[in-house]
């Protein structure tokens, strides 16, 4: 597939355009990364997503495909010849698919809470969200992994992309916040997994830096700070 036939609208900090990134290099597949503006939306996303107006946007021979998971899958079925990235079995890949649900319906929000917290009572309950999210996770693991790696078993899958894509601020809001919620003691798979993630050779050169992602974070953390207090009035 040549290169051209295949673009991806995103930007490098987010991690839903991370998302894609990863599924590309799963399938190897050759693409171009139009970079967006941040704070700004190009002609072409606009045109490309006029619902959401969001990146990432996939475009494959002039066709936009949106929203981060169904990109994932789409790179899925249209280079089927690559490794598989949802599980075949139609129980495993609805069980995988209802995790990435809860990730960014439950957990993600919850993390993002965090950052966004004015005060340490709202700080502490989002921690304890985002704690009580990673135990129910740490034991999806266990099972959906059966002893191998990655939630996908012995390679990269649709879940791991799916939670993956997210590590980069995870590890910036632990950092920030002086926390370490992926540990020894509480998440040992998830604490290996993620180093595995990490260093497999289709996420570790798309994968942001974390002091460069950081100082990114600091812009958001304050946006996101104001929002909340604006909220709160």
């Amino acid at each position: 597939m040549a290169k051209n036939d295949v673009k991806l609208i995103g930007a490098w900090p987010s991690p839903f355009v991370l998302r894609a990134r990863i599924a590309l290099n799963v399938k190897s597949v050759e693409y171009e990364f139009l970079q967006e503006t941040l704070g700004t939306k190009s002609e072409l996303l606009l045109k490309s997503n006029p619902v959401h107006k969001k990146i990432p946007v996939l475009i494959h021979n002039d066709k936009p495909i949106c929203e981060s998971l169904i990109i994932v899958e789409y790179i899925d079925e249209a280079w089927a010849s690559g490794p598989s990235i949802l599980p075949s079995d139609p129980y495993d890949r609805a069980i995988a698919r209802f995790w990435a649900a809860y990730i960014d319906e439950k957990w993600f929000p919850a993390m993002k809470g965090i950052a966004a917290a004015t005060d340490d009572e709202a700080r502490k309950a989002a921690v304890g969200q985002v704690a009580e999210g990673l135990a129910l996770l740490e034991e999806a693991f266990q099972k959906i992994s059966k002893g191998k790696s990655f939630f996908g078993g012995d390679h990269i899958g649709y879940l791991d992309i799916a939670f993956g894509g997210l590590l980069g601020w995870f590890r910036v809001t632990e950092g920030m916040g002086g926390i370490k919620l992926i540990n020894e003691t509480k998440t040992p798979g998830l604490l290996k997994w993620a180093e595995k993630f990490a260093a497999d050779p289709a996420v570790k050169d798309v994968l942001p830096e974390i002091e460069k992602l950081t100082e990114f974070s600091k812009v958001i953390v304050a946006k996101l700070r104001a929002a909340a207090t604006s909220g709160a009035k």
